[in-house]
């Protein structure tokens, strides 16, 4: 099977090796309780399930789409589903109408348009950037 060559995110096709480093990576983690790689209407992306334990009770499912394309484009979707309500956010860098190509998209509903950015080059640096930023929702969370 081919690879896709793009979702409307970005004109390049999915870096899959990319997206396997970092499954590998993140499913060696106590925080994270599944990541995997699926393909859901032709987007191929690695999904990460964030471990319950990590969460208080009021935290349904918490997980990270991120999609890497071979251009270097991204796009890493955090979603909480709470009883009532969801809260997310979005980092991004992708050609679009509605900011410059890195932004983000605030919680905690992702609003589009997102504020303007500058993101690190590797994808390492990006996930890492990432992590750090969730580690701080999730002890935002616990403090409530």
């Amino acid at each position: 099977m081919a690879p896709p060559t793009g979702d409307g995110g970005s004109p390049a096709p999915i870096d899959r090796p990319i997206l396997e480093f970092i499954q590998t990576r993140l499913q060696a983690t106590r925080q994270v309780s599944q990541a995997i790689i699926t393909e859901t209407s032709g987007h191929l992306e690695l999904t990460v399930i964030f471990a319950p334990a990590y969460y208080p009770a009021s935290v349904d499912d918490a997980r990270l789409s991120v999609r890497w394309y071979t251009n270097d484009d991204f796009k890493l979707h955090y979603r909480e589903e709470h009883a009532d309500h969801a809260w997310e956010c979005r980092w991004d860098r992708h050609p679009n109408p509605h900011n410059t190509r890195d932004h983000f998209h605030p919680p905690p509903t992702a609003a589009t348009p997102g504020e303007d950015t500058t993101w690190p080059v590797d994808h390492r640096d990006v996930v890492a950037f990432v992590l750090n930023e969730i580690e701080d929702r999730i002890a935002t969370l616990w403090s409530e």
